[in-house]
């Protein structure tokens, strides 16, 4: 029996998905999300419709070049209030479930579930995740794939083979199975130029690169990326379930379709959050005194930097300045798959506003 039930959801287009529930008349349509819309102005794309990206449009694109790449396309401005407020709903639902839960940006989380005594977890996990689903469908009208496996990366996994709108589970004794004919791509953290490289050593599929010694790997991609290689190909990942929203914090993420490596890029989409955050602080009525960034990597790995303010604050300032210095700590030669801002340690003025 596994010691691990972990569930990943993921609401299918969700921004987009929004959007369309805001606006019917745009549903059959190329959207394009990003910054104010505009796409003669700076900014990048947030999210794109299915037909938009067939066409080449990837969140963390500049806003001009996806217009150049769909110029018929509806473009919108970011609505992060809406998003929230479908996020938090969202969320809200799966915390019903474990607190153990983990954002993965607006759309997606990961749940670990701890099963009553002697209940099997992968019983209770499917329960639970037939139940989520259900739920979100019922009561949020969006559409989420769900899966189910005895650590984060197997979850993951089984929520891709699941898309879209599906439900797949990967049990235990099916990992070397179920991972063996994957292309290498689908594995986190490989990108066209590691699954390049991977492919020029012989390994196309997860199964030929399970067979590459440690040592080969390491030598060819480093001790993070190469040992990340080898566990995953495996079926291995000890990574937790880690909350990062707590009670009195607010806080924004982002997921990139395509891995970042453009730290301007990345820069503007936290100045983004960072703006979106300031925008709450004060609609809520409140200040918050610490600025933490979350930033995940290629392999998978996520950090959070965290730093103090002198005093609590609800200004765009602030916030930004903190945040951006934050970014300084992050890994310029890797590969970024998410950002994330967050303000806590909350504290509210005597005649704030109902919610």
């Amino acid at each position: 029996m596994p010691a691990r039930a972990v569930i990943n959801v993921d609401l299918d287009d969700f921004f987009v998905s929004v959007e369309q529930k805001r606006k019917p008349e745009i549903k059959n349509r190329p959207i394009i999300v990003g910054a104010d819309g505009d796409p003669s102005k700076r900014g990048a794309v947030l999210a794109a419709s299915f037909d938009a990206r067939s066409l080449g449009v990837i969140s963390g694109m500049p806003l001009r070049s996806a217009y150049r790449l769909c110029p018929q396309a509806v473009f919108l401005p970011v609505d992060f209030e809406a998003y929230e407020k479908y996020s938090d709903r969202f969320m809200d639902i799966l915390r019903d479930y474990s607190p153990l839960v983990e954002s993965f940006g607006l759309d997606e989380g990961f749940v670990e579930i701890a099963p009553a005594k002697g209940e099997d977890p992968f019983h209770a996990a499917a329960r639970i995740a037939g139940e989520i689903k259900s739920r979100i469908e019922k009561e949020l009208g969006l559409t989420p794939s769900v899966g189910v496996g005895p650590n984060k990366l197997l979850a993951k996994t089984a929520c891709e083979l699941g898309k879209p709108g599906g439900f797949f589970m990967i049990y235990e004794k099916d990992i070397g199975a179920v991972l063996r004919e994957l292309p290498v791509r689908k594995l986190p953290g490989v990108g066209a130029k590691t699954e390049k490289r991977l492919k020029d050593l012989g390994a196309s599929t997860v199964g030929e690169l399970s067979r590459l010694p440690l040592r080969h790997l390491e030598r060819n991609f480093g001790p993070d990326l190469g040992k990340t290689l080898f566990e995953h190909s495996r079926g291995i990942d000890p990574s937790p379930v880690v909350a990062f929203r707590e009670t009195g914090s607010i806080c924004r993420e982002v997921t990139f379709d395509i891995d970042a490596a453009d730290l301007h890029i990345i820069k503007e989409i936290v100045y983004g959050l960072s703006k979106d955050l300031a925008a709450r602080l004060k609609g809520m009525g409140c200040k918050g005194i610490t600025v933490s960034i979350k930033v995940r990597y290629e392999n998978f790995r996520t950090d959070v930097f965290s730093a103090s303010l002198s005093a609590p604050t609800d200004s765009l300032n602030d916030v930004w300045v903190a945040a951006a210095g934050l970014l300084e700590s992050v890994e310029s030669t890797r590969m970024v798959r998410l950002v994330g801002v967050k303000v806590a340690g909350l504290t509210y003025k005597k005649n704030r506003p109902e919610q």
